[in-house]
């Protein structure tokens, strides 16, 4: 059934665009490192935030530093390691306390073993939070659940995530749907729609923060979702990225959801 992608109006409401990093913005790729960038992906996200007056944010579990290194020279307003650290719009940067930077410091270390009996696994250290990848070994998915299980019973500020493929320890309060309350609280993203798309478990919490708030969810691929609205592929999230700059400058009509 066809239904409007924002209910109750005619015209389209000034948004706010939250999107996830891998999955979502560019295809997951064997190692974090190995993901690939479409040549003209950059301009596409630069040309975003000016039609987005710059309330064009991503989420995401990677470290800020990392997406930066991918999407330069751009610098956009970015919560990485699912929210732990965060860089607003004005360029500032949210800090993590020390306490939780140690935390995962010695997480990492004490996940080591792991990876050095199973050299396909793939430990990714990140300010506050720790991810361990199985992406070439997913025989090895309930070693890596329940190694984190017993190093994380000695630190109980953090919870374990499950992903893509990886598990993450991440401090507890700190998820994708706080950062994007976070990011909602301030210029430029304050007043507007949120609509955030991605692609994994660990964006759940999103799409329930930007309906919560009078938005969209848009969740990439099948499974169960919280998200109201559904998207086939990283190319269709480009399009619609282009679609709603678009209507965001013109009388156009709504978009329609068909995915359900």
């Amino acid at each position: 059934m066809s239904q409007s992608l924002f209910s109750g109006s005619n015209e389209l409401p000034r948004l706010a665009l939250f999107t996830d990093f891998d999955g979502t913005l560019v295809d997951i790729a064997e190692t974090p490192d190995a993901v690939e960038i479409p040549s003209d992906l950059t301009e596409q996200i630069d040309r975003a935030t000016r039609e987005f007056e710059h309330a064009f944010a991503v989420i995401t579990g990677r470290e800020i530093a990392d997406v930066d290194r991918f999407l330069s020279p751009l610098q956009l307003p970015i919560a990485g390691a699912h929210g732990a650290q965060r860089r607003r719009a004005d360029g500032s940067m949210e800090q993590l306390d020390r306490e939780l930077i140690a935390g995962a410091e010695e997480i990492a270390r004490a996940i080591e073993p792991l990876t050095m009996a199973h050299p396909e696994l793939l430990i990714e250290p990140k300010p506050g939070a720790v991810a361990l990848h199985y992406r070439q070994a997913p025989d090895l998915a309930s070693i890596c659940q329940q190694a984190l299980e017993e190093i994380l019973a000695d630190h109980p500020e953090y919870s374990l995530i499950e992903g893509k493929m990886v598990y993450e320890a991440r401090p507890i309060g700190f998820d994708k749907g706080a950062a994007l309350r976070a990011f909602m609280q301030e210029e430029p993203f304050l007043g507007r729609t949120p609509i955030f798309i991605g692609d994994d478990r660990t964006d759940e919490d999103a799409f329930r923060a930007a309906q919560e708030l009078g938005g969209v969810g848009i969740k990439l691929g099948p499974g169960d979702t919280a998200a109201r609205m559904r998207i086939a592929d990283v190319a269709s999230v480009h399009a619609l990225i282009r679609g709603l700059g678009d209507m965001s400058h013109r009388d156009e009509p709504l978009l329609a959801d068909t995915a359900h």
